[in-house]
């Protein structure tokens, strides 16, 4: 079912017509208390990046870390990433602890130090063993195709998006959230009939125990064929009513009704063979692999510098990224509207998320069109209002 649009944005609607004075300067103080630890969170990893990837010490300390296993490039690409993740693991430590501390003091962490930590392990093993795999499979191409090497990188990149998309829904999510089929009963009718009447065939809908670490309200698609699946946290389903719970739901079932995921799992595709073709470049020019203390891309030590590229690139495209995202969030938003068809409960269904998530309801430029991957709150609010003057006549 195509979502009928707009052919303009909505102008955002004052928030204080919508939340109260209270409201909206606990979002300004929560917006004020948090600014620091992204500051100070940014600081860090920028110096650990051009630390360790513009200068022979990330070069040195992949050498260091393969000595005691004899040296040589495989060992020098497989524990090298490793090296290089545990340091900015550690040093991000400080501030990942700060965040939990804001947010349990605001009421948004329900995560046992115990649990913090066990998220701590589970995220760093992931992320080494996957970056070292690329890793060896990275050097083992330049070595032995160097004039072909960054095509086939590239493919493969490419790739391992689509795999790495069939295989987090099954593998990786499980290990942080138990995930069970909502349970039998009038609800569960109603959004697979919402699915039915939106024409987009739900294998299943899943519940995820986000309440052991949070308060927030979400819900998401992920996975694609088999793998697909729309998922709603318990903190969702416990605090807002059956007639909220089911436009979110049209909200996903609008993602894959466009299949976002298949759409934004192809970007990602082409983006990080863009990325790796780009690097390659990079790692031509002689001036900086003497800064990075290497002399050639064969180098696995090189590999400090591959991140810091990898990172600049990254960081270049995300605002491209958040405008697509923005993009089709809100076209999700106009699907759900159009197959329930009740604006009021939308509208106070994103008034009680934005209450219960802390979200800033004033945001400024920046967030607006550069770093925000979701359109503000008093946008979508907008947005609903938008939708309910244009269908005034086809209501009741």
């Amino acid at each position: 079912m195509a979502a009928a649009g707009h052919s303009s944005s909505p102008t955002a609607d004052d928030p204080a017509a919508d939340f109260t004075p209270e409201q909206l300067e606990r979002s300004r103080r929560r917006r004020r208390e948090t600014r620091p630890i992204r500051l100070v969170a940014g600081a860090v990893g920028l110096v650990l990046a051009l630390g360790l990837g513009v200068t022979r010490l990330g070069a040195d300390l992949i050498g260091r870390v393969a000595d005691p296993f004899g040296g040589g490039w495989v060992a020098e690409a497989l524990l090298g990433p490793v090296a290089l993740i545990l340091a900015g693991t550690v040093l991000g430590l400080p501030t990942d602890a700060w965040s939990e501390r804001v947010n349990r003091r605001w009421g948004l962490s329900r995560r046992s130090w115990a649990l913090f930590w066990a998220d701590q392990v589970k995220g760093f093993v992931l992320g080494a063993a996957l970056v070292a795999a690329a890793s060896l499979g990275w050097f083992a191409l330049v070595r032995s195709l160097p004039g072909l090497w960054w095509l086939v990188a590239a493919g493969a990149a490419a790739a391992l998006v689509f795999v790495l998309s069939f295989l987090v829904p099954v593998l990786v999510e499980p290990l942080f959230n138990k995930f069970t089929p909502l349970p039998e009963g009038p609800l569960r009718e109603r959004l697979f009939a919402l699915a039915a009447a939106g024409g987009v065939p739900v294998r299943e809908i899943l519940v995820s125990d986000a309440s052991k670490r949070t308060t927030v309200l979400n819900a998401y698609v992920s996975g694609i064929g088999r793998s697909r699946r729309v998922v709603i946290w318990d903190t969702t389903l416990a605090r807002i009513d059956e007639d909220q719970i089911a436009f979110i739901a049209a909200h996903e079932l609008g993602h894959a009704a466009r299949r976002d995921v298949v759409w934004g799992t192809l970007a990602g595709a082409l983006g990080l063979a863009g990325t790796v073709g780009l690097i390659a470049a990079a790692l031509q020019w002689p001036w900086l692999l003497a800064r990075a203390g290497v002399a050639h891309a064969a180098d696995p030590r090189s590999f400090a510098l591959v991140m810091v590229l990898g990172g600049v690139l990254g960081g270049l495209g995300a605002p491209v990224f958040n405008v697509h995202s923005r993009r089709i969030e809100r076209r999700a938003d106009q699907f759900g509207l159009d197959l329930t068809a009740d604006p009021v409960t939308v509208v106070e269904c994103w008034r009680q998320a934005a209450v219960a998530d802390l979200a800033d309801l004033e945001p400024g430029w920046r967030v607006r069109h550069w770093s925000g991957s979701h359109p503000p709150i008093p946008d979508r609010i907008a947005h609903a209002r938008a939708w309910a003057a244009e269908h005034a006549g086809q209501q009741g």
